[in-house]
């Protein structure tokens, strides 16, 4: 019975000499408390050592797995070949499954087998033999670096991790910035209220109040650099007819020094948004065209990684960003939301109210595509975003001027404009639209005297009538209402006539058989 002890310089197989003091897992550790005992439980067969850490990173990662490594492949070959009926045990069930199935050798995984695989390590210096405890050490801890960066796919030419953070990090620059002006904008309008109101930029707020100080050094002070000139006289003549309170040297100096802390925060952040800008444009050149470098970057930070956002479909980068919104939609089976993160793209935002989901789709579909080519494109260029922008804005030009002319479509849309004719101003008599009844003949009896069934004839107009269409409409249209009235009434009359004749059926009633016999009495009688 052999036995696979895995190890950062390389593969031990070890010859188990007595079977039986595996199965006494109690009494396991006793046999390893020495050396000499160890030597005398376990020889060491065969010891395949690694190359490099890049091998033995290999054969890591294989054991992680489940496979089985190239080194450990050769290993098994020797000792294996010759002796097939041995069984082998194994630390790990996943690679004893996979090495049973290469080699057809029965691997063994219990509790017992795990015992004596810690009892191997506590002895492995004096089981192995010929390894230094400092060599051994090194390559185990250059091999722990390897994996660990393996298993955070950590990788030089793509850190796409360096954006995230930076986006975020962008964001809450953003949250302090604003929460930083509130409060210096409140603390300074005590003292000078009316200067908020005239001063709508935050930095040029800060700017003003960190070079003049107290309302009352307004008038000296020149504040060409930082404002325009009407704005300027604005402030000055706000700044001695001003409804503040006064404040001490020391009130202003603490306002000043906050005014200090905004304008550097100022400083990191523009500086912050060149090195994204930077990163993205050779991260997701072709992303960053569509969308933009803060929207890119916040598509990749919501979907985790570059390689993340490329998997996902066009309809799921749309969305991405409205998951509340749309999970609600769902259970309330309302409208699902139209776009997410990607509404602040430029392309959406001049869009029109009605035409903003058209356009955030559109772009969806086209940014999917190039998240895929930055992601798994060997050069990075970014002529298929601009490409793609091209289209987008015209696309976006089309349907905002309503044209649809130039856009791809069926065949009954093309067929909408060659059938339209204008509607004339002056109206022509149309014969056929006179005749709403069926071309099946009646008889003469259910006609009447006039038989309808024949289409009544337009009359004719002259030369001279053509200037005036109108007139020869509106005789035709009179004749036709004159013949409908006399079909009505000869109709009515028939309906009348038919109940008189029934009155006057009722009214003459046969007499009965008993009258008859009581007047033939009376003659009788007489």
């Amino acid at each position: 019975m052999f036995v696979l002890y895995e190890t950062p310089a390389g593969y031990a197989i070890f010859k188990l000499l007595d079977e039986k003091k595996v199965q006494e897992v109690d009494n396991l550790y006793l046999e390893f408390q020495t050396p000499e005992k160890a030597n005398k439980l376990l020889k060491l067969k065969h010891f395949e050592k690694f190359n490099d850490t890049t091998e033995a990173l290999a054969a890591a990662t294989a054991a992680v797995e489940g496979k089985v490594s190239k080194p450990l492949k050769k290993t098994l070959k020797k000792l294996l070949n010759d002796e097939v009926q041995e069984s082998l045990l194994v630390a790990d069930a996943k690679l004893g499954n996979a090495i049973k199935e290469k080699f057809s050798v029965q691997c063994v995984y219990n509790t017992g087998v795990q015992e004596l695989m810690r009892c191997i390590r506590q002895q492995a210096d004096s089981l192995l033999g010929g390894l230094p405890k400092k060599e051994m050490t090194a390559m185990a801890l250059g091999l722990a670096h390897s994996l660990s960066r393996y298993k955070l796919k950590f990788s030089p030419d793509k850190i796409d991790t360096m954006i995230v953070q930076a986006q975020c990090l962008l964001d809450d620059l953003d949250k302090e910035l604003n929460n930083y002006m509130m409060r210096a904008r409140e603390w300074y309008g005590w003292h000078f209220p009316e200067l908020g109101k005239i001063i709508t930029d935050n930095i040029a707020f800060v700017k003003t109040i960190k070079l003049v100080g107290t309302r009352e050094n307004m008038a000296a002070t020149d504040l060409s650099d930082i404002l325009p000139e009407e704005v300027e006289e604005k402030v000055k003549e706000a700044a001695e007819i001003s409804m503040g309170t006064e404040i001490s040297e020391e009130d202003i100096m603490n306002i000043q020094c906050l005014c200090d802390e905004i304008l550097s925060i100022n400083d990191y952040r523009s500086h912050l948004y060149d090195y994204l800008k930077t990163r993205m444009m050779a991260m997701a050149p072709n992303l960053t065209v569509l969308v933009g470098e803060t929207v890119g970057a916040r598509l990749i930070a919501h979907a985790g990684s570059l390689i993340n956002l490329a998997k996902h479909p066009s309809s799921t980068v749309q969305i991405l960003g409205a998951e509340k919104a749309l999970f609600r939609a769902l259970k309330t089976k309302k409208d699902t939301p139209k776009y997410g993160l990607i509404f602040h793209a430029q392309l959406v935002g001049q869009a029109s109210l009605k035409n903003k989901g058209k356009m955030s789709r559109s772009l969806a579909a086209k940014a999917s595509l190039a998240t895929r080519v930055d992601a798994f494109g060997e050069e990075a260029t970014f002529e298929l975003g601009a490409s793609h922008k091209v289209k987008l804005e015209a696309r976006l030009r089309l349907l905002e001027e309503g044209n649809l002319r130039k856009l791809s479509g069926t065949g009954k849309a093309k067929a909408k404009f060659e059938k339209y004719q204008a509607k004339s101003e002056v109206f022509t008599y149309q014969p056929e639209a006179d005749s709403t009844l069926s071309a099946k003949k009646r008889k003469h009896s259910e006609s009447g005297a006039t038989d309808f069934t024949t289409p009544l004839k337009a009359p004719k107009v002259s030369d001279e009538d053509e200037e005036n269409n109108e007139a020869p409409a509106e005789e035709a249209s009179e004749d036709v209402k004159s013949e409908k009235k006399k079909k009505k009434k000869k109709n009515k009359n028939k309906d009348q006539e038919a109940p008189e004749e029934t009155e006057a059926v009722v009214e003459t009633p046969t007499p009965s058989k008993k009258k008859k016999s009581k007047k033939e009495k009376e003659q009788t009688d007489d």
